[in-house]
């Protein structure tokens, strides 16, 4: 009779970690594969701008609003549906007709999940990312807190002009992102301009 070995386990990868994290202390929806995405539509959507006019944006947030930042663009987490909601609302406040560096992914969109606060590196060292995430790896501005409901947090359209039950008001959110995207647009063209010139 063979003596059998059992197969060497496979070390816990930082994916792993970080999937763990959110699926099991926030409850939200993974992809497979690495780098751990994240679902959404389901329990957030995210409004994704220059991180300029998300900073300019913040505060319209409440202090337990998530956030995260990815090389140099902003992801503001809002309500699940406010996707949809967005061409609708950049045309009641006046700004559908520009072209802004403003969308917002819903259901059935993805975005890296930023690695949770604390976690190590795959060789186990502590990851050294910039605080506005400038080497292109997706972090945390202001993470979200396990055991605690992010979804009330979350800034809604749940009536034109104020956020019903203390939410933040998306209205408010998206009038300011959009107003701040049209200064970047319009300082870029005259940077343009003048080096023609």
């Amino acid at each position: 009779m063979v003596p059998t070995i059992p197969f060497p386990r496979r070390p816990l990868d930082s994916s792993d970690t970080v999937r763990h994290w959110y699926e099991n202390e926030l409850g939200w929806a993974t992809v497979p594969g690495t780098p751990v995405e994240l679902l959404t539509g389901l329990r957030f959507d995210v409004l994704d701008a220059p991180a300029e006019a998300g900073y300019a944006a913040l505060r319209h947030l409440g202090p337990g609003s998530p956030v995260a930042v990815r090389a140099d663009r902003m992801r503001l987490l809002v309500a699940a549906g406010s996707a949809d909601e967005l061409p609708g609302l950049l045309d009641w406040l006046e700004w559908g007709a520009l072209a802004l560096d403003l969308r917002a992914i819903g259901e059935g969109g993805r975005i890296e999940a930023p690695l949770p606060p604390g976690t190590r590196g795959t060789a186990g060292s502590p990851v050294h990312t910039p605080a506005d995430g400038s080497q292109g790896a997706a972090v945390w501005l202001r993470p979200p807190e396990p055991d605690c409901e992010v979804e009330p947090l979350l800034p809604t359209l749940s009536a034109l002009g104020g956020g019903g039950g203390g939410a933040p008001d998306l209205v408010r959110l998206v009038d300011t992102m959009a107003t701040e995207c049209h200064r970047i647009r319009l300082r870029r063209s005259c940077a343009q301009a003048l080096a023609f010139s």
